[in-house]
């Protein structure tokens, strides 16, 4: 929850400016709701994604407050944000709300990229993978898009803490997670599912980060409301 849309204007005219236009990667931006149009009128004819950072599991309706995919697709947006850490321990979004969420996106040929984690008890009780494994299949069932579909692990306990998990702790569950992708959708498609690395991504940490053969890439919080620190980590070699 920061910019306004006129802020967001700002930052995405510099921002889309100075990163390069790259053939290996995609670069997205998610920003809030009031500034998607505007952020999609900016970002015509640029390589950077727009994204949003939420959506409701109805295509219209009494649902004061809410946004449908087909409000978000007309507004330029092509991938959107399910199940975030946030959204779930504030607002209390469970797995079948998330399913739901993924499942529409989806629907509208909006790319839907799926948040999983856990908290630091369950890291600490030697839960991660049960909850991730979890998250996966309640989050994923009837799913049958995987062609578009991202995955964005992201570990509670890191998330706004300034911890990060280490490369190789990272590397252990993206590689658990492809594991589970192909046990639900075919070796070779859960290779090209992109599995994202959040929490606390940093322009000192992206490099390592991306050094592992399971991490497709990140995630950003904080370090993307500066246009420097993201054109830092956008730009890693």
């Amino acid at each position: 929850m920061y910019k306004t849309p006129e802020e967001s204007i700002a930052f995405l005219r510099e921002f889309s400016g100075k990163v390069r236009d790259y053939t290996d990667r995609e670069i997205l931006v998610c920003p809030p709701f009031t500034s998607l149009y505007p952020a999609s009128e900016v970002l015509k004819g640029k390589t950077v994604k727009l994204g949003a950072q939420d959506v409701y599991f109805h295509e219209e309706g009494a649902f004061t407050g809410e946004i449908s995919p087909a409000m978000l697709k007309n507004a330029g947006v092509e991938y959107v944000i399910c199940g975030h850490s946030e959204r779930r321990h504030i607002l209390g979004e469970t797995d079948g709300i998330v399913n739901k969420k993924v499942k529409i996106s989806a629907g509208y040929g909006i790319n839907p990229v799926l948040c999983i984690g856990e908290t630091r008890e369950e890291r600490e009780n030697g839960k991660t993978f049960n909850v991730l494994g979890r998250q996966l299949e309640k989050c994923l069932e009837g799913y049958t898009n995987p062609e578009i579909l991202v995955i964005a692990y992201e570990p509670v306990w890191a998330i706004g803490t300034g911890l990060t998990a280490r490369p190789e702790q990272a590397e252990e569950v993206h590689a658990f997670i492809r594991e589970l992708l192909a046990k639900v959708f075919g070796g070779e498609v859960s290779d090209g599912i992109r599995i994202l690395y959040g929490g606390s991504v940093k322009p000192d940490n992206i490099g390592l980060l991306m050094s592992r053969n399971n991490i497709d890439g990140v995630l950003v919080g904080g370090a993307s409301l500066e246009v420097d620190s993201f054109l830092r980590i956008a730009d890693y070699k």
